[in-house]
């Protein structure tokens, strides 16, 4: 019998080092996992940046992904950041065409959506949408019609709510 996949958010704090990244990412690739969406970023201090990795996994995923990043020198922390005590976010950047058809549909739509004009010329606007993964794909959905012509997504960003 197969095992269900679910979805793994795993964090970690690592040394801010040239090879860091590319060591992480070899750990899933040697497990035989794909990474989903990956996110790097300096926290508070320039020397440590924060890792989140979304993994679609069976339920041994963690544990054995875990065990491998602890064994590689730069990697500090590693935690799997569960539903219930977490918050994640993603962000987009759709880039539309804007026309006298549309103008009107797509104004009605930001309003709806909650998202945020982050430029607009005459024919050509780039809204920003942030939210769930649900809230982000809900908004791709809906502005499918009105020709979406570009997107830039981060993935998932993510924090223990609870520590």
């Amino acid at each position: 019998m197969e095992k269900e996949l679910k979805e793994h958010v795993i964090s970690m704090l690592v040394n801010n080092r040239p090879g860091v990244l590319a060591r992480v990412a070899g750990v899933f690739g040697r497990l035989g996992y794909n990474i989903e969406s990956l996110c790097v970023a300096e926290t508070g201090s320039p020397k440590i940046s924060r890792i989140t990795s979304v993994s679609k996994a069976d339920p041994d995923f963690t544990e054995k992904v875990k065990k491998q990043l602890n064994r590689l020198v730069d990697v500090i922390s590693v935690n799997e950041l569960d539903d219930d005590r977490s918050v994640k976010r993603e962000m987009v950047l759709i880039g539309l065409d804007v026309n006298e058809r549309n103008r009107s549909e797509l104004f009605q739509a930001v309003s709806i959506l909650g998202c945020t004009v982050v430029s607009l010329k005459d024919s050509y606007c780039i809204l920003q949408i942030v939210g769930t993964k649900v809230d982000v794909e809900t908004a791709l959905n809906f502005l499918k019609p009105l020709v979406v012509k570009d997107i830039a997504r981060t993935g998932a960003l993510a924090l223990e709510s609870e520590i």
